[in-house]
């Protein structure tokens, strides 16, 4: 069983800059997938941003490339997702997941673990 302790969040300005951190808290440590999904009410959750195991890969919704920077600790199951250059349409509950599947090409696709999430953290871009 894995806890998803999420912190961070907040409301900014847009051109501001805000940095989310999710640690999973669990009985043994194996370096896993873990990254964010963000969700607007009445809206679908989406994929932001995914980093690997071992931190070497990572993927990022093409909305957000550029932006936001995702990262972990070494040998931790613990990630933050920098994201500057904040634009109102980042506004959403931004949800820490682990496992999720990943695949890379033209455009990243990250689908999550729907087993594991995050308690949600709100970040609200004013403009």
């Amino acid at each position: 069983q894995v806890q998803l302790v999420e912190s961070g969040g907040g409301l900014v300005q847009a051109g501001e800059s805000l940095r989310l951190s999710c640690a999973a808290h669990e009985r043994t440590f194996s370096p896993r997938f873990m990254g964010w999904f963000r969700q607007v009410r009445g809206k679908e959750r989406e994929f932001v941003a995914v980093i690997s195991g071992t931190g070497i890969s990572t993927y990022y919704a093409d909305s957000v490339r550029g932006r936001f920077t995702i990262s972990r600790e070494p040998a931790q199951n613990t990630v933050y997702l920098q994201m500057d250059s904040l634009k109102p349409e980042d506004t959403a509950v931004y949800y820490c997941n682990i496992d999720p599947r990943c695949s890379a090409g033209p455009e990243d696709r990250c689908v999550p673990d729907e087993d594991h999430w995050g308690q949600g953290s709100q970040v609200t871009v004013s403009s």
